[in-house]
């Protein structure tokens, strides 16, 4: 997968005005702690919970990354080969790689764990046709079911990142990160903290930062105080109102690029009130996108008008019509699927009124506006929107347990270099926490098989683009807005640069400026 240019010039301009932020020599300074800030708690241990953080702080590994087109790059696996047909993949191993507790990062405990991320729930592995995993002559060998050219990118994927045998416990469960990436994990406490120090036995060249701390500070208005005042070194994900405001401050050095991350609307398509795709198209043609971009968001282009983003080139089809603010057209829709005006003026079917409730978190702070927004849009052809902002656990638990009805987050199609991976897992026969609930389409499931199986060029593209309006289509979610993603850095550091697929901090690329 390619992103779109913009970003990846992005990414080297970022690097080059962070880089030119510092001056002079900078040296390795073992007591300073670099202090690093993001909205997203530690739920759990579990890599299919929160192995993204452990990921991008360096502590874990996965057998493969990506660079900033998506192309795949050694990680803890050296080099990879594939048997001509398509079904037989072998990984060689780093040299000498070792567990954080001192034991060999050998192919049977690299075999191990990535077996039980296989049969995690929730996880990646579990969407890709894996028939065995093993260890055998000293290298890590996957076969699979079918051809399968999307496995790099899957196994590029946070939950399936590589911990020691000593990671677990009798019954398997995590009890602790052990990991093999250049930094350790000394202190871990969810859901807030975590800290780490450089880990010795890296083979690799010694990272510059010796210390650093992991802070999940759900409050946008808090990590702008906290960059502001000098309590963190780097902020990640910047609240839209706040960017001018730092960009001002002589402190930081402040970067925004899009990000292939949409803004959507869930919706439980069993749902009287969702079951009918004429009331999905009209919720849809109710949203005033442009406002909300241009008001909330600060950031007109980033109306959504398609759920694939600019940035994600290869899927973002160009001749979709786009989705746009049709309020007459929204009414028409529910009148036709059988919603009539009430005496309140909330529409109603079979004596039932269209009462619903929305769930958002306030992780992202610009979402309980926006879903304010929205409430005030829908009312606006009858539909009584109730919004609740609760922890950003409980839209999975009510996919889980059937008790959501709508939800208003941002969905990223990169955390697997290949978005075919996100949409196995969104878009499947079950659906997905962070994706369609309730709703499938044999069409798409079809389509995304054979896009997992086909390398030619020209098949893919026709397939991707089909997958694209049949979810325009059918619009088991509506897209609300596509992401800017906003990062502060002290200018005491220099080399930060921003990963596109988010893999990675890349801690150890970076160095204190004095």
């Amino acid at each position: 997968m390619h992103l779109r240019g913009v970003f990846c010039g992005f990414v080297a301009a970022t690097v080059a005005a962070w880089a030119l932020a510092a001056s002079g020599p900078a040296a390795a300074d073992e007591t300073r702690t670099l202090r690093i800030v993001s909205p997203w708690e530690i739920t759990g241990l579990d890599p299919a919970r929160s192995g993204y953080i452990f990921a991008r702080l360096q502590v874990a590994e996965t057998l493969v990354g990506a660079d900033n087109g998506g192309n795949p790059v050694p990680s803890l696996a050296e080099n990879w080969t594939v048997s001509p047909d398509g079904l037989s993949w072998r990984f060689r191993l780093r040299p000498n790689a070792q567990f954080h507790d001192g034991t060999p990062a050998n192919a049977e405990a690299v075999a191990r764990s990535l077996q039980r991320a296989q049969s995690l729930t929730g996880g990646m592995l579990t969407n890709a046709p894996i028939a065995e995993i093993a260890a055998a002559d000293g290298v890590v060998s996957i076969r699979t079911d079918r051809p399968f050219v999307a496995l790099l990118a899957f196994l590029a994927h946070s939950s399936a990142i590589v911990l020691a045998p000593s990671a677990y416990s009798e019954a398997g469960a995590v009890t602790r990160i052990v990991g093999t990436g250049p930094y350790r994990a000394t202190v871990v406490e969810p859901p807030l903290k975590v800290e780490i120090a450089k880990f010795e036995g890296w083979a690799g060249r010694p990272p510059a930062i010796a210390r650093a701390s992991y802070l999940a500070v759900t409050r946008g208005e808090t990590r702008t105080a906290m960059a502001e005042s000098g309590q963190a070194d780097l902020v990640y994900v910047l609240p839209p109102e706040a960017v001018d405001r730092l960009r001002r401050n002589p402190r930081l050095a402040v970067a925004v690029a899009p990000i292939p991350r949409t803004r959507l609307l869930k919706l439980n398509a069993a749902s009287p009130f969702f079951a009918d795709q004429r009331v999905r198209a009209a919720i849809s043609f109710a949203l005033d996108r442009e406002g909300i971009a241009a008001s909330l968001l600060r950031s007109p282009e980033s109306q959504a008008t398609q759920l694939f983003p600019p940035s994600l080139s290869e899927w973002h089809v160009q001749s979709l019509p786009a989705l746009t603010h049709d309020t007459a057209r929204a009414r028409a829709l529910l009148a036709d699927a059988g919603w009539k005006p009430g005496q309140s003026g909330i529409v109603e079917k079979d004596g039932r009124p269209f009462r619903v409730t929305l769930r958002t978190f306030s992780d992202r702070p610009e979402q309980p506006p926006m879903a304010a927004a929205i409430q005030a849009q829908l009312r606006e052809i009858g539909i009584d929107m109730r919004v609740a902002i609760v922890n950003s656990g409980e839209i999975p638990a009510g996919h889980r347990d059937g008790t959501l009805e709508m939800a208003l987050f941002a969905r990223n199609f990169s955390l697997v270099p290949d978005p075919i991976g996100t949409l196995l897992q969104d878009y499947g026969p079950q659906g997905g926490d962070w994706g369609a609930m309730n709703w499938s389409s044999a069409d798409l499931a079809r389509t995304l098989e054979m896009l997992g199986s086909t390398s030619d060029p020209a098949e893919r593209a026709r397939l991707r683009a089909a997958a694209a309006r049949v979810l325009h289509a059918e619009l088991p979610v509506i897209p609300v807005a596509w992401f800017d993603y906003g990062v502060a850095a002290s200018r005491r550091l220099q080399n930060v640069s921003i990963d596109p697929f988010e893999l990675s901090y890349r801690l150890d690329a970076m160095r204190w400026a004095e």
